[in-house]
């Protein structure tokens, strides 16, 4: 592989882990904390986690290729392959199977906001689903950085 291909490699793991974990354990909690309306900073926090989950999907479709390439069926031994793999899993689930169900319940609330209308305790459940996809999305991140950094190859 050229060294370009494994700076984007770099690039791409970074990019992804330490996104995730700035947007969810720095922005996120920021918004809540400094944002007097809860509707407002749940928007914008749902926004950037939208954002991630793009950002995400694209890093981990060039990490799956570069492993691919790089290594061939050979990849699928390697933990780093099934760490990726799974990850994208998680926020494919969370960004087009979790989030549609809560911006749907948002819509039937309407013109209540979601959290003062009948729908608030389905809402808490799901956001909660979200909210564990994405503990465990940053958890496999920390263990894919620490295995890159371990073996690099």
């Amino acid at each position: 592989m050229t060294v370009l291909t494994e700076a984007i490699y770099a690039i791409a793991l970074t990019l992804w882990i330490g996104g995730l974990w700035a947007i969810g354990y720095i922005v996120a909690p920021t918004l809540f904390y400094s944002v007097p309306d809860r509707a407002l900073a749940g928007a914008l926090a749902g926004k950037l986690f939208t954002l991630i989950a793009y950002v995400g999907i694209g890093c981990a479709i060039y990490l799956v290729l570069f492993r691919l390439v790089r290594f061939g069926g050979a990849c699928a031994k390697h933990g780093i392959f099934w760490i990726v793999l799974a990850m994208l899993a998680l926020t494919l689930a969370g960004e087009f199977g979790v989030q549609p169900i809560l911006a749907s319940l948002k819509d039937q609330a309407l013109p209540k906001g979601v959290m003062e209308s009948v729908f608030r305790d389905r809402f808490a459940a799901w956001h909660g689903v979200a909210s564990v996809l994405y503990l465990i999305q940053t958890v496999l991140g920390v263990l894919l950085v620490w295995l890159h950094a371990r073996n690099p190859r």
